[in-house]
């Protein structure tokens, strides 16, 4: 049986985005409901992988102890809220650095689909800009925008048409979870 797994960016998907980085996990802070949909997804037999650009490495704001701190934290509020979070992949490059795993390349996606030893074909990608869904696109994933983070500015705006074909919106990741939730649940003629 296939598994079941969603791929999610973090910053502004998963916790509030900061245009100076999430440099701590003081700074590290959950938007509302995202962690109990991360919980829904998880008790509907769900996998979540993170895949996540983590520039402020390259950057030199942050080393890696202040990024498993801000991991540990995330993993902690998730466990309180009756979730988790199988992996995070993340790019701790530059953007002047030439590498294939900061988004929008699909290196992060390549190293998921290696991880879960899986075709990515279908698998829910959830950001809140552009770079995240390219990222998944490129290996097939279905594109979810939430309306948070980067996201936000397209709120009562059309998306535009450099957006990967047939993205879905949601105004958040608890409206996303409980759009996939129903869709399984009508797919499977299950009540959800």
């Amino acid at each position: 049986m296939q598994t079941k797994l969603v791929i999610l960016d973090r910053d502004g998907t998963i916790n509030q985005d900061r245009d100076d980085y999430v440099k701590s996990a003081d700074e590290w802070v959950p938007l509302p409901g995202a962690l109990e949909a991360i919980a829904r997804l998880n008790h509907a037999g769900w996998h979540v992988a993170v895949a996540s650009n983590q520039s402020g490495l390259g950057r030199g704001l942050f080393d890696v102890a202040a990024l498993n701190a801000m991991h540990a934290k995330m993993h902690k509020l998730l466990a309180s809220a009756g979730g988790r979070v199988d992996a995070i992949f993340y790019c701790p490059h530059s953007p002047d650095e030439t590498c294939n795993c900061r988004k929008p390349a699909a290196g992060l996606f390549e190293q998921i689909s290696e991880r879960y030893s899986m075709d990515l074909q279908g698998v829910p990608a959830v950001g809140d800009s552009l770079r995240d869904l390219q990222a998944g696109a490129a290996l097939g994933c279905a594109s979810h925008l939430v309306l948070t983070g980067k996201g936000a500015a397209l709120k009562d705006k059309p998306l535009p048409a450099e957006y990967p074909e047939g993205t879905q919106v949601h105004a958040d990741l608890a409206a996303f979870v409980e759009w996939l939730l129903q869709q399984t649940a009508t797919k499977t003629g299950a009540v959800a």
